[in-house]
């Protein structure tokens, strides 16, 4: 079974990787620092745990306001350093954990939090600029990380109540997992700060001492404050810190401190603060309830003959090949399939067995591979083929055959301009 080892709370200003981007760890004004996160790394090379399930939020780079969510789950492979600018920082990528990832994704579906999930996104500095001095990755991280973006950029946001209860929901769904795995919560964001207006530059020490202090002592005091108490006391930017109570919510029960720190060098005050769980993990019966009733809403689906519900696992396994059917929406990948679909095929790097089976339009082959369906009806849009004969191509049957089990088989439609004979309307 997977157990929770221990949380880790820190700030995630880019000063951090900055400094230790430029050597800066002997410099009477940057060591602090890194004498800071001396103990977490520490402790890190020590308890060695298998996945970080780490906290933070996107600063415009990877998400954007065309579409920003909540809670953003990501069950990716691996994830690669963001762009920020002037260049990714010199990192490699990291491994995400995607078994860990569905579970959590769908226990906390079934615990009522909406997620929305991201594959192949790159993390900024929110994620790596802390993790870059927490553990070393010359030769690559020794752990797999699970990201979880909270949006906290753009009004409404979730509450401190709501963070802290995503928190000890999530604790269910980690321990709830199988595999014995040893997980560290990783939360991030400010400490007190504020980047923008005339207020830009402001800080209050004394609130971030008594925030490190409460985080551990009274979660239930900070889950009450609204955001507008913790942007009076830490900045607008510095209310990010209702991040940390995800990670104090699946830690509930008093705490051993290990660690705490603050160092006020510039902009924001940098904080850091390491603890582990005096509270039992739940029993074996509770794990084992609490996967019953993940189950539960789709118990007996795979009985039912010919359906294929398309699920995290799936979509991280054949995100590639979904990735190429739907790009069918943008004019210049279209029209290279079109002139030339085997250079297409390479460009996008599919496998012989992708490209053999949109060669032959092998709709039910594509379907049993793990294509949803929504990317074959483009593909079959640029092709001028109806919907209809998708339909029929996945039961086996020819379309005049298919259309004959239809109230009106005169109505072939697609999501294209074409006519019945699959030709362009112009």
């Amino acid at each position: 079974m997977a157990r929770l080892i221990g949380g880790i709370g820190s700030s995630h200003t880019p000063t951090i990787g900055f400094a230790q981007d430029r050597g800066k760890q002997e410099d009477p004004v940057w060591a602090p620092i890194f004498e800071a996160y001396a103990p977490v790394r520490a402790w890190l090379e020590k308890r060695r745990p298998d996945v970080l399930l780490f906290i933070y939020n996107d600063h415009v780079t990877s998400f954007f306001f065309d579409h920003y969510s909540a809670f953003t789950l990501g069950v990716g492979e691996k994830f690669e350093v963001a762009d920020e600018g002037g260049g990714p920082r010199p990192l490699p990528a990291i491994a995400g954990h995607t078994g860990l990832a569905e579970h959590i994704g769908r226990s906390m579906m079934i615990q009522e939090f909406d997620l929305s999930f991201f594959q192949n996104r790159p993390l900024d500095h929110g994620c790596f600029s802390p993790l870059s001095v927490m553990m070393p990755w010359a030769e690559g991280w020794p752990t797999r990380l699970i990201p979880l973006a909270v949006g906290v950029l753009q009004y409404p946001i979730p509450t401190a109540r709501r963070c802290y209860r995503f928190g000890q929901a999530l604790k269910k769904a980690i321990e709830s997992y199988p595999e014995d795995l040893s997980v560290a919560i990783v939360a991030t964001g400010g400490l007190s700060h504020q980047v923008h207006g005339e207020r830009s530059g402001f800080n209050n020490p004394a609130w971030d001492a008594e925030f490190i202090d409460l985080i551990v002592s009274d979660p239930e005091r900070l889950a009450d404050m609204t955001h507008g108490d913790y942007a009076t006391l830490g900045g607008w930017e510095g209310a990010e810190v209702i991040m940390w109570l995800i990670m104090r919510g699946a830690l509930p029960g008093p705490l051993k401190l290990l660690h705490k720190s603050y160092y006020l060098p510039s902009m924001t005050g940098i904080g850091t603060l390491l603890v582990e769980p005096e509270t039992p993990p739940a029993s074996l019966n509770e794990r084992a309830q609490h996967r019953a009733a993940m189950g539960r809403q789709l118990s007996g689906v795979s009985e039912i003959r010919g359906t294929y519900p398309f699920d995290i696992a799936t979509s991280v396994r054949t995100y590639r090949i979904n990735h190429y059917l739907r790009s069918m929406v943008e004019p210049s990948h279209r029209e290279l399939f079109l002139t030339d679909p085997e250079r297409s095929f390479v460009v996008n790097g599919l496998n012989d067995t992708e490209r053999a089976m949109i060669r032959a339009r092998d709709w039910a082959g594509l379907i049993h591979y793990g294509a949803i369906f929504f990317g074959l009806e483009k593909l079959a849009a640029v092709l001028g083929i109806p919907n209809a004969a998708v339909y029929a191509g996945m039961r086996g049957e020819s379309l005049e055959v298919f259309q004959k089990s239809r109230n009106a088989p005169g109505a072939i439609y697609s999501v294209a301009d074409i006519d019945v004979d699959g030709k362009k309307n112009r």
